[in-house]
């Protein structure tokens, strides 16, 4: 009879400490990519703090209070826009680069940071770093595992995918900088401060940002149409999502052979720009606090530049404040939506509602199954998109309560600075700036749950995916 020999561990010992580290956030990784890329975001937060909270870190050289140092941590990874201080005037040039850096690591998204990271950790890139990207651009992958359509970018393609992410960044953020660097200097902005803040507005436009470095923000710029319509490029290329973008360099001649994704992507985004625009033209015209000053040409920019912006952009060149209060609704459904999947906006994404229209026009033809552009949907995918909507107006209408009860402001400023720390816009009535402590932190746990992402959060929570080997007897409850 043979004997079995049990597998002795090496001891441990110093030189063996990387080694066995590496392997077990490999195990950790492979286990739960979505706690693991989650457990990743909380530590940059954390990290992020800290260093804000360092004397070296502000104009004045003092220590950053804890709750305006932990909120700009998290609304500079979760690349939202929102502050508690003045970025232009508070931060040192120091912790200007720490923003600046800080929107870069959080525009890549969650799970495609943690891939590079296990990538970085594994020292190549395996299986489960693949499979931690690839869930980045399908999150249904999360719940169902691999599925078997071409919607986003296959498993094999991930590598591709990653330096797409970084080469379009690098791309898209060195030629916005090189469009608003002359029209710097046009208003006698010192060279040198206008080289720097072209790269910064670039950042901020690719990763949907909205900070300025500046203390009177785009009012130089309010009616030159050149540097609105490069940030307008930045804000868009990086809405519509990595997979897009990795699809249109890969054949954008042959639109025929872009994925249902990308279909959708495109012409839910174009839909809703067109629509919002279309919306502020006729709800600010007669305004002369925002639109009604413009002639019709500006009014039409101004109106598309909004529509832009509050997808997730957060620049603005009007007082969002301003608005009329049926404007401020519109915005709030803009800012939910957001923009594309596997991108640097936020909000429920344009293909979630994608997919509940489609299904609503399937109910109502008596078709059994959702069909887009020749291709079907898989049902499993409405139930994903009903769950993100669900979770998505949960944290909402929670954070809502929580800071009416707080502060006791107006209902309409209360709900759009909620949905704009939600969808990561960042644009503001002025509420979130006066903000006690407590109202602080409930921003900043919304933000960061508006970034994670709702189904990744499920993911995160859900303890393991059950297989159930029966069925139960069914019945139909009375809906609507």
């Amino acid at each position: 009879m043979g004997t079995a020999v049990r597998r002795q561990r090496a001891p441990l010992t110093l030189r063996s400490l990387p080694g066995r580290l590496r392997e077990g956030l490999d195990a950790f990784a492979g286990h739960s990519p979505s706690r693991f890329a989650i457990l990743i975001f909380t530590a940059l937060v954390l990290l992020f703090t800290l260093l804000f909270s360092l004397p070296i870190a502000a104009e004045n050289g003092k220590m950053t209070p804890l709750p305006d140092a932990l909120f700009t941590a998290v609304s500079v990874i979760c690349v939202t826009g929102l502050a508690t201080v003045n970025m232009a005037t508070h931060w040192s040039d120091f912790g200007d680069v720490l923003v600046f850096i800080g929107v870069n690591i959080g525009g890549i998204g969650v799970l495609t940071l943690a891939s590079i990271l296990g990538m970085i950790i594994s020292r190549r890139l395996g299986l489960r770093a693949k499979l931690m990207a690839a869930s980045d651009t399908n999150p249904s992958r999360l719940h169902v595992g691999p599925v078997n359509e071409g919607q986003t970018v296959r498993l094999g393609e991930v590598g591709n995918l990653l330096a797409t992410v970084a080469v379009s960044a690098l791309a898209i953020e060195a030629i916005v900088a090189l469009v608003l660097f002359p029209r710097m200097l046009a208003v006698d902005v010192p060279p040198g401060e206008a080289a720097w803040h072209s790269l910064y507005y670039a950042a901020m436009a690719f990763t949907n940002t909205g900070f300025s470095p500046n203390a009177a923000g785009l009012t130089p710029w309010a009616e030159d149409y050149v540097f609105l319509s490069a940030l307008m490029f930045g804000v868009m290329l990086g809405a519509i999502g990595f997979p897009v973008i990795y699809a249109l360099a890969r054949g954008w001649r042959r639109p025929r052979r872009w994925s249902v994704h990308v279909k959708l992507t495109l012409v839910t985004f174009g839909l809703l720009l067109v629509a919002g625009a279309a919306l502020y033209i006729l709800l600010e015209f007669d305004n002369p606090k925002t639109f009604g000053k413009d002639d019709v040409l500006g009014t039409i920019f101004q109106a598309f530049f909004l529509s832009t912006m509050t997808r997730s952009g957060g620049f603005s060149t009007i007082n969002i404040a301003d608005l009329h209060g049926s404007s401020l609704l519109v915005s709030d459904m803009l800012m939910f939506i957001g923009g594309g999947s596997a991108s640097t906006a936020g909000g429920i994404k344009v293909t979630t509602l994608a997919v509940l229209f489609l299904a609503a026009f399937a109910e109502a033809r008596g078709n059994e199954s959702m069909e887009a552009f020749g291709r079907r949907i898989p049902r499993d995918i409405l139930r994903l998109a009903v769950s993100v909507v669900l979770w998505g107006a949960t944290i909402v209408a929670v954070s809502s309560i929580a800071i009416l009860q707080i502060t006791k402001a107006p209902f309409d400023y209360v709900l759009f600075d909620v949905i704009s720390a939600f969808a990561t816009c960042g644009l503001s009535t002025g509420l979130t700036a006066e903000l006690p402590p407590e109202g602080v932190y409930v921003m900043a746990l919304t933000m960061f749950m508006g970034r994670i992402g709702t189904v990744t959060l499920a993911a995160a929570l859900a303890s393991s995916v059950r297989r159930q080997l029966f069925t139960r007897p069914e019945e139909r409850p009375i809906v609507g």
